[in-house]
């Protein structure tokens, strides 16, 4: 299976196993836990923001395209 297809598989999951499985992944690497600390109080903030409706998030694609847009 490539990483596109694995890619689409995980995000045709719903939100709450795509966050387990982003908890998992994060896991599995050898990060500084200080440093891990800090992405998860993260993720865990702008996945709240995302479920108060406080942020409306974009496809990735989107994204990516409105930062070359900017860096041009």
């Amino acid at each position: 299976m490539s990483i596109e297809q694995l890619t689409q598989e995980a995000l045709s999951l719903p939100k709450d196993l795509r966050l387990q499985l982003v908890e998992k992944l994060l896991d599995s690497l050898e990060v500084d836990e200080s440093i891990q600390s800090e992405w998860l109080v993260e993720a865990k903030k702008r996945r709240n923001e995302i479920c108060n409706g406080l942020v409306k998030p974009i496809p990735g694609e989107e994204a990516l395209a409105q930062v070359r847009q900017i860096l041009g």
